[in-house]
């Protein structure tokens, strides 16, 4: 890069790093470093949440898929119509979980369910969690490292420390702010790109069939894991498992001002997170159309440890051949932020789970809001030592293991939303039942995923849910009253679990928007 775009990157690092200086001044509690004391707009929250989603996995990955791999396209839209159906379903689960003033999702299985419960959920998300961070910290740190000519280890640093500082200083509110400042950045650069490319090629390439394809009619049940009916279906469980369950994207739903505010974030997530992926797609179109008109892309790009063109730095590419000084460092700078956004947030929540689950617990209730506030920051850096540590050993694992991490998701997510269902929407729940039928539906995931390889991963996340939630209810409606947990707010969560008025309306019409748009792209002439 030109020393006028290495000068752009330093000073936005710079500013973060003043930011988080700033913020820590005003925190005085993990109160305010896990949930932001609550002060946080519901339209900077959303639009964290949604920086995350679109952050560099899908800007690298997106265009990669759509514009040049064998087999890809637009059916990359699929992914999308689950989206507002399962921010609808959330509208049930998240505003009781709200309204209890919770800062982990899994307190309320210890309200309604039980202990054993709580730290049960804690657990499994600490685990996988801890080690999908490292795989993002280790592809992060690969593409800047291609991009800025730097060894992995000197990537992994920069990344690490300016993630590990600013967020040890800053907390989620740093977070939420420099996501809010890095989807502004993304965008900006996906406009600027598909302006620019506009002027230089011909849109015709909007007409190849193999990429125009946005729908494919299959159940899953014979192969093809991205069927419509698998994405749909699936989906919507997936999604409402990983909105809600997963604590590094429920904590900053949970960190909302209000139970208004909370459904808005849902809201506003189900509304704009589509457009953007819509733009990433139209991004790969048109890199495809020019890398068709000048192979000069292509053959830019760096290669794999197989020999083949890695197709996931197609768009920083293009940037780096196309683009003026100073131009490059803003893109590149949204890149690293990107980057960022994904570990530091995954990094607070792993912190937040640990001291409220494992540690808080065993206080002393006269234990300061500053020591707490000290052992958030302490776990931050263990939690960030821990991810380094094994991303180091990423290298060493199959090459599938970004969808190995997914799948091992996908097993998991389905019996954690019927825990998580079950504390908020049914009047009693028995701990011993709630326990069985989420060790149930792991265990059918399992076999499932051993006995019928056929069936697409994404049924998993139904699957899972299906048979946990059975045994949950069955076993909650025959056991013995003694064994039963009942929340004494019991009419609280019944009373906040209903969707705020046309909220219902909207998302269903976001979901008919969406089909219509992939029916359109599909039959263009």
């Amino acid at each position: 890069m030109h020393a006028l775009d290495w000068t752009v990157v330093w000073i936005y690092l710079s500013c973060l790093m003043l930011l988080a200086l700033y913020l820590s001044s005003r925190q005085s509690s993990s109160d305010d470093y896990f949930v932001g004391s609550h002060r946080l707009s519901a339209s900077t929250l959303a639009a964290s949440t949604i920086a995350t989603q679109c952050s560099t996995n899908s800007l690298l990955g997106a265009p990669a898929f759509v514009g040049f791999v064998v087999g890809g396209g637009m059916i990359w839209l699929q992914y999308e119509l689950a989206v507002p159906l399962a921010m609808l379903a959330l509208l049930w689960i998240m505003l009781p979980a709200r309204r209890h003033g919770v800062t982990s999702i899994y307190e309320i299985l210890e309200l309604r369910i039980g202990r054993r419960a709580r730290l049960t959920a804690a657990g499994c998300f600490l685990l996988f969690r801890g080690v999908a961070t490292a795989v993002t910290i280790y592809g992060s740190a690969l593409v800047v490292s291609l991009l800025l000519n730097l060894h992995f280890v000197a990537a992994v640093s920069l990344i690490m420390a300016a993630t590990l500082l600013y967020d040890y200083f800053g907390g989620l509110t740093a977070v939420v702010i420099s996501d809010a400042i890095q989807l502004a950045l993304l965008l900006g650069a996906v406009l600027f790109s598909l302006i620019y490319i506009g002027d230089l090629i011909n849109w015709d390439y909007f007409a190849v069939e193999q990429r125009k394809q946005t729908l494919v009619d299959d159940w899953g049940f014979s192969g093809q894991d991205y069927g419509f009916w698998p994405m749909l279906i699936g989906g919507i469980f997936l999604y409402a498992a990983y909105y809600g369950c997963d604590q590094s994207q429920a904590q900053r739903i949970l960190a909302a001002r209000s139970e208004a505010d909370t459904a808005r974030v849902l809201l506003w997530n189900g509304i704009f997170r589509f457009p953007i992926v819509l733009l990433y797609c139209f991004l790969g179109l048109g890199l495809a159309a020019l890398a068709a008109q000048e192979p000069l892309i292509l053959d830019s790009l760096p290669t794999t440890s197989s020999g083949e063109k890695n197709l996931n730095v197609v768009f920083p590419v293009f940037v780096l051949n196309y683009f003026e000084p100073g131009f490059v460092g803003l893109v590149m700078v949204g890149l690293i932020a990107a980057s960022m956004s994904s570990i530091d947030s995954a990094l607070n929540s792993l912190a937040a789970v640990t001291v409220e689950d494992f540690i808080r617990p065993h206080l002393s209730s006269q234990t300061s809001p500053a020591r707490l506030l000290l052992l958030g920051r302490a776990c931050t850096i263990l939690w960030g030592l821990f991810a380094v540590a094994c991303a180091f050993q990423v290298e060493n694992i199959a090459p599938t293991v970004l969808e190995a991490v997914n799948k091992v998701g996908s097993m998991v997510n389905g019996p954690l939303l019927a825990l998580i269902t079950s504390a908020i929407l049914m009047k009693r729940v028995s701990q011993t039942y709630a326990l069985t039928g989420f060790a149930a539906g792991l265990l059918s995931n399992l076999l499932v995923a051993v006995y019928l390889p056929d069936v697409s991963w994404l049924w998993w996340n139904v699957i899972g849910f299906v048979l946990a939630f059975v045994c949950i209810l069955l076993g909650s409606a025959f056991a013995a009253p003694s064994t039963l947990a009942a929340s004494s707010s019991l009419q609280s969560f019944q009373s906040a679990a209903n969707p705020p008025k046309g909220y219902t309306r909207i998302l269903l019409m976001q979901f008919f928007i969406i089909l219509a748009v992939c029916i359109a792209v599909q039959w263009w002439p």
